[in-house]
């Protein structure tokens, strides 16, 4: 995923750095750059990946916080929405989580739309809803055919089932 085109020169560079620090495990310093680079210039992608480094140190709420702080700068760009039901999905919150993954789903700005229909995927899988399941994972296929989490799941839907 690439950051808004629109980003200016010294925002991107401290995001570009805090996406490298972050790739490589350093997560405090990738946090840095993010909340640097959202000082210069605030952007969804900005505090949506600020969420997802929070989400790698187990920070939850403050990763769906910064999510809905992505949204209300963006409420077209599709990431933050997924974030937020694949957060709730890690907690346990499936209810809470379908929500959020359905307006993924129909976010107009949204370069991997497969993530959202296989996150809905899981949380059917969990709630023992097969067909909805199986109906999402196809969904992410037909997106993106090949998608490894999506062969995955239909072939343990599959297995399962049969």
């Amino acid at each position: 995923m690439s950051p808004d085109y629109r980003l200016g020169p010294e925002a991107m560079k401290y995001f570009k750095r805090a996406y490298s620090y972050q790739m490589k495990g350093d997560l405090e310093k990738a946090i840095l750059n993010y909340l640097r680079s959202i000082e210069i210039e605030p952007t969804a992608e900005a505090y949506t990946f600020l969420g997802w480094a929070y989400s790698f140190q187990g920070r939850l709420h403050e990763a769906i916080s910064q999510c809905q702080q992505a949204i209300s700068l963006d409420p077209e760009f599709g990431n933050p929405y997924n974030d937020i039901g694949a957060y709730y999905l890690q907690m346990g919150k499936t209810d809470e989580a379908i929500e959020w993954l359905q307006k993924a789903k129909q976010a107009r700005r949204y370069e991997n739309p497969e993530f959202a229909y296989c996150n809905l995927a899981r949380v059917y899988e969990l709630k023992a809803l097969w067909p909805l399941a199986l109906e999402e994972y196809k969904q992410a296929l037909h997106i993106r055919p090949g998608y490894s989490p999506a062969v995955d799941g239909l072939g343990r839907l599959n297995a399962h089932l049969n």
